[in-house]
């Protein structure tokens, strides 16, 4: 069955079979992204990259993060203090393993990203700890 979902911007609808997703992300990200697996610490790819532009979601390529938003939150994930615009992504809670957090997903695929927790710096106070295999660096964008 596919997994149907409409961009809040654009009105797009994202419309993939699992067997889609699975040829077109690599193991990693369809990990991640499709079944809510997470990266090493320290492992991707921007980790600790400062360029800048617009980070895209591996899945559908909808914007989710600017690099201006990004800092280093000495976690080894990518962390940004907010979201490109406030329904770019979606809240989920979360009562796993690890206790109740808030997954963080894209809004026009439902791609797993990462999770939000209340410890970031200024001004939100907000850490979207994000995984590199869910996001795709766009240079030009931004």
């Amino acid at each position: 069955m596919p997994f149907r979902r409409r961009d809040p911007r654009t009105g797009t609808a994202v419309v993939r079979t699992d067997q889609e997703w699975r040829e077109q992300l690599t193991p990693e990200q369809y990990d991640v992204l499709r079944r809510g697996g997470t990266e090493r610490a320290g492992t991707g790819a921007y980790a600790s990259t400062k360029d800048p532009g617009t980070y895209r979601c591996a899945g559908c390529s909808a914007e989710l993060f600017d690099a201006a938003a990004k800092y280093d939150s000495g976690t080894g994930w990518p962390s940004f203090t907010q979201p490109v615009a406030p329904d770019a992504v979606e809240h989920v809670r979360d009562l796993g393993l690890l206790g109740l957090r808030t997954e963080v997903r894209c809004a026009a695929c439902g791609g797993h990203l990462g999770h939000v927790f209340s410890d970031g710096p200024r001004p939100t106070g907000q850490r979207y700890c994000m995984n590199s295999a869910a996001l795709e660096l766009d240079p030009e964008a931004g």
